[in-house]
């Protein structure tokens, strides 16, 4: 038994029908396809690159913060080494009379007493609101308070994470929006650095009250636009992550990523027992002479 379609057809129940309306329509969604894909490459890009960026940015965060309590747990040690390997040059230069060792001891001192300017003075002892609690201490010979170390908890992290995700500029399609989200991620950034997890909270509240973004359609030529930029900002934020992996302080969090803290105690009685060398060493130039 044939069907209707069939008889009026003229073929078998298997041969498809082709209609002018339906070669428009194919050849509509054939183009339409590549189009969709690429959209969701893009936004597929953009998502990882977020994802990325929230990476580099936290270890940014830990390398810094790690990287002043290494300063104010272990400097005073370092200078104490470097002081006392100028006074055993100077020591040594005095017992030889030797032009060679006066130079080296010359040397030796001019390095700890440089004449920097005011920049590079204040540089790393200064915040938005003035000076550090530990340069007003040094400066006004008060005890130097405890190093502390801002470690951001699980709910600062995860509320950073989310709003990275949502108020990304790189979501923004128009300037005046890019302009807003970057306002606003500097924001979260700085409170994120502090450990503050009750500003993120007001933060996240504020965001989540806030205009929401409008994307309009995107043409082909623009997507591919948009995943070269965003292949290019990923090599950027590459090279970033590699800098600070390769720095003494990112060196220095990888080989003890779970309990950093420790690693500054060994490394600071591996310099205290360098001390106790150096003291006796220059007791013993000292008593010769």
């Amino acid at each position: 038994m044939t069907t209707p379609e069939a008889e009026q057809g003229g073929g078998g129940a298997d041969e498809e029908r082709v209609t002018p309306e339906g070669d428009a329509a194919r050849a509509e969604g054939d183009a339409a396809r590549p189009e969709e894909r690429l959209e969701r490459a893009v936004r597929a890009a953009e998502q990882a690159l977020i994802e990325y960026e929230i990476a580099v940015e936290t270890f940014r965060v830990e390398v810094e913060n790690f990287s002043r309590l290494h300063e104010q747990k272990l400097g005073p040690l370092y200078a104490r080494l470097e002081d006392l390997d100028a006074r055993i040059l100077e020591a040594r230069a005095a017992r030889s009379g030797d032009p060679d060792d006066r130079r080296r001891a010359e040397e030796a001192r001019s390095r700890l007493t440089p004449i920097p300017g005011v920049e590079e003075l204040l540089h790393g002892w200064m915040d938005d609101s003035g000076l550090f609690p530990e340069a007003v201490s040094m400066l006004t010979d008060q005890a130097v308070r405890p190093p502390q170390r801002v470690r951001p908890s699980e709910e600062a992290r995860k509320l950073y994470r989310d709003l990275a995700r949502k108020a990304h500029p790189d979501l923004a399609q128009e300037e005046k929006e890019r302009e807003r989200r970057e306002e606003f991620i500097t924001r979260v950034n700085a409170a994120y650095a502090r450990g503050d997890a009750a500003e993120l909270r007001e933060l996240a509240e504020e965001w989540a009250a806030g205009p929401e973004l409008k994307r309009g359609p995107s043409r082909a030529e623009e997507l591919y636009n948009r995943l070269e930029w965003l292949a290019q900002r990923k090599e950027l934020l590459a090279l970033l992550a590699k800098e600070l992996e390769e720095s003494a302080i990112g060196h220095m969090l990888q080989l003890a990523p779970d309990d950093p803290d420790r690693l500054l105690d060994e490394i600071g009685q591996q310099l205290l027992t360098q001390v106790t060398e150096r003291e006796t060493e220059l007791a013993t130039l000292l008593g010769e002479g």
